[in-house]
């Protein structure tokens, strides 16, 4: 005989044969002399050893037994009260402010040079707290990122070939931007009178050809102020009009 959850069919819509008889539940009863274990006498139904050693150091109710102390024995004195601990400092508004600075700095370094105090009055404009702004320019120095003594060789070198400065304007330039005195002094140093008395015929001679319809003491006292707002000295200013302008008209005065 084949019992009916075994029987398969060999092909589509074959029928049953009548030999194949039901399947049967078969009931196997307990062997004799043993028991069927209840829930209470099963491992999972006994409380585990902590929970045993629980309830037999605590009431019925859920609190503390109370401790009784043998004769003689002094019972041990209570421990100090705990004085509430500091609150942690916010690592996240810190570590947030830091980013801000890190952002707020580096987009201006890479628009132009900055000095350390021009960046220190950007990052507070910012509303940075002081102990952020100071630890960002620390930072920013350590990298070599804010020099002011490589800073200030660059505007001496840029403003004289670009603008025709002389010492005294560079000077004016360097202060303006809040750079040390003795940074400001090692930066302009190289810059010698020969040097300035150069520049200063060179840029009288590039401007004295839009000066050639007006008579010699107007051109002369143009050329003059020329020169002067572009930081020469009046020495130099004079002796570089009269190399330009050889014939000098006693009403032009220089300082």
């Amino acid at each position: 005989m084949l019992l009916r959850r075994f029987w398969r069919p060999k092909r589509p819509g074959m029928r049953m044969p009548q030999w194949v008889v039901p399947a049967r539940t078969v009931h196997h009863p307990a062997p004799r002399g043993r028991s069927i274990p209840s829930r209470t006498n099963s491992p999972a139904a006994r409380p585990s050893d902590p929970e045993r050693r629980r309830r037999s150091i605590m009431g019925s109710d859920g609190a503390l037994a109370k401790v009784t102390y043998l004769p003689g024995v002094t019972p041990p004195a209570a421990p100090p009260e705990r004085t509430p601990a500091e609150p942690a400092p916010d690592r996240t508004a810190h570590d947030k402010a830091a980013r801000r600075a890190e952002n707020v700095s580096m987009s201006a370094l890479t628009r132009r040079g900055q000095s350390r105090w021009e960046l220190r009055q950007l990052l507070l404009a910012r509303d940075l707290e002081p102990n952020a702004v100071e630890v960002e320019l620390e930072r920013l120095e350590g990298v070599g990122l804010i020099d002011d003594a490589a800073l200030a060789e660059v505007i001496v070198r840029t403003h004289r070939e670009r603008k025709g400065l002389g010492r005294a304007a560079l000077i004016a330039e360097l202060r303006r931007r809040r750079i040390d005195q003795d940074v400001i002094d090692a930066a302009v140093e190289h810059l010698g009178a020969d040097d300035e008395l150069e520049r200063a015929t060179q840029l009288a001679e590039r401007r004295a050809p839009q000066l050639r319809n007006l008579d010699h003491d107007t051109a002369v006292r143009r050329l003059s102020g020329y020169l002067q707002r572009k930081g020469y000295s009046g020495e130099t200013v004079r002796m570089a009009i009269h190399a330009t302008l050889p014939r000098q008209s006693s009403g032009v005065r220089f300082r």
